[in-house]
């Protein structure tokens, strides 16, 4: 349920390493000749992953001349002044949205990017998209799901340009609960590309367009009702690599609000298709186990280790929204908590639904179908939403999709996983090669089952790294760590307590 990264930009959900981390973004350069070693080492890595770095000539022939031939539909909904929203330098565009008050409640437009449009079941764009599962991102580059002629392109929703796209039409009521739901083909038109920090500057300014004081009600009302539903979100800012003109930063970033309220958007849409395929019985579902009760005990025993109170009566979900990032042992808590959200999956159905179709940590049901430029399996949900709103048959080529995508999809994300795990270790291996025998400030924010072995986070630089001491590390407490090995070529960094 986090921001996607985008071209450019790697992230991994990370611990804060300070207390001012939250509301203070703090940056390291690698600059020449490390951009040298930097690159080595990006070339190594995707040859270790035997990643795809290019396109087979004849995918990037059949995606231009499907760039040409779009199959428009006939409903014009040009007239809604959809925006996008994103990091300023994506391109590919899934998502463009418009939300408006509509008497007590509010009603969101939402616009997805329609690949289907331009790419036909057995096709060498679909062949290929079903072999790559979802866009790669690392540093300076990105190993795109299609070709860029159409992922940045004739299928992005660009400003200014007639697009093919599914347009979901979701009613909420005066407490923000979905109150109808519709999704159909039509002809749409962003007004603008915007960014997060534009729209976040325009906002606290207070000159910025009034839709973004609905976006705002809206957001807040979703957090609420996802509280209440007992959903989970870790106030954990992000881990992020840029790179511009050759530099790479690494930096610990909070995220802005307006990023938040905007996920709502996406959260919504996403359980209003889960909502229409599991009353149809038909479809997949993004889903994830309920903690198991022993992992919550565990994570009982580390909250007494740091002296945080767990009062008996207050669930999990109540315990994560009363811990506060910007303390350390805090820190170290919500970094425990995420080993309980583990198991996610996809589950795919026709007839039945899954034996668990829950994705616990939203507290619904709940399924990807926001992004199709980037993730595969949001075109077949897509299509399945589309036909059951129509009150039409599923395609036969989705039906046909549908069992093997859970594989697909979890192989795609693995290797996803892998390589962001591997460019930032690369990274920060780089940033400290020049500084082995140093002593650093850090927190203790995990302790391994063998308690001399751990993670610290730094205050500066924004580095997380394997720790090992001679007794028991103290989590959730200040250290002070020296450098024992930072390795660009093997990627790895590690730090002793001093």
């Amino acid at each position: 349920m986090a921001c996607i990264a985008r071209p450019r930009v790697v992230r991994r959900q990370s611990s804060n390493p300070g207390k001012s981390i939250v509301s203070t973004t703090r940056r390291i350069h690698l600059q020449a000749p490390d951009n040298a070693v930097l690159a080595q080492g990006m070339a190594d890595i995707q040859r270790e992953m035997k990643l795809p770095m290019a396109f087979p000539p004849e995918v990037e022939a059949a995606a231009a001349a499907a760039a040409t031939n779009p199959r428009l539909p006939a409903l014009d909904r040009t007239e809604l002044p959809l925006l996008t929203i994103d990091p300023a330098e994506s391109m590919d565009l899934d998502q463009a949205m418009y939300v408006e008050a509509q008497g007590e409640g509010f009603r969101v437009y939402y616009a997805i990017a329609d690949v289907a449009a331009f790419v036909r079941p057995g096709d060498p764009v679909d062949l290929e998209a079903n072999r790559r599962g979802e866009t790669l991102y690392g540093a300076d580059n990105k190993i795109p799901l299609h070709p860029k002629v159409l992922s940045e392109g004739a299928t992005s929703l660009l400003p200014d340009q007639v697009r093919p796209a599914l347009l979901w039409t979701i009613e909420l009521d005066h407490a923000g609960e979905i109150a109808g739901i519709d999704v159909r083909r039509a002809r749409v038109r962003s007004r603008a590309k915007l960014d997060y920090v534009g729209v976040q500057q325009a906002i606290d300014a207070g000159n910025a367009d009034p839709m973004w004081a609905v976006l705002r009600r809206i957001g807040e009302l979703r957090s609420q009702c996802e509280q209440a539903r007992g959903g989970i979100s870790l106030p954990l800012p992000e881990q992020e690599i840029s790179v511009v003109d050759g530099r790479w930063t690494l930096a610990f970033r909070a995220r802005l609000a307006v990023e938040d309220w905007n996920e709502q958007i996406s959260l919504l849409t996403g359980m209003a298709a889960a909502r229409l395929m599991v009353q149809a019985k038909i479809g997949l579902l993004r889903t994830l186990p309920e903690p198991e009760s022993q992992a919550l005990q565990r994570l009982r025993i580390t909250a007494r280790t740091l002296g945080i109170d767990w009062p008996a009566t207050l669930d999990y979900p109540g315990f994560i929204r009363s811990l506060d990032p910007r303390n350390d042992r805090h820190l170290a808590m919500l970094t425990a908590c995420t080993s309980v959200l583990r198991g996610a999956g996809y589950a795919a159905f026709n007839g039945s639904l899954p034996a668990q179709p829950m994705q616990s940590a939203i507290a619904a049901e709940y399924t990807h179908a926001t992004a199709p430029l980037r993730r595969l399996v949001d075109r077949y949900t897509g299509e399945v939403c589309v036909a059951l709103c129509a009150q039409q048959p599923v395609p036969d080529w989705v039906l046909a999709a549908l069992p093997g995508l859970p594989a697909t999809m979890q192989a795609s994300g693995h290797r996803a996983h892998q390589y962001e795990k591997a460019v930032l270790d690369l990274a920060e291996a780089a940033a400290l090669s020049s500084r082995v025998g140093e002593q650093f400030d850090g927190a203790i924010v995990e302790v391994a089952p063998d308690a001399s072995k751990g993670v610290v986070m730094l205050r500066e630089p924004a580095v997380e790294a394997s720790v090992s001491g001679s007794s028991v590390l103290p989590l959730g407490a200040d250290v002070k760590v020296s450098l024992v090995e930072a390795d660009p070529v093997k990627r790895v960094t590690r730090f002793a307590l001093a």
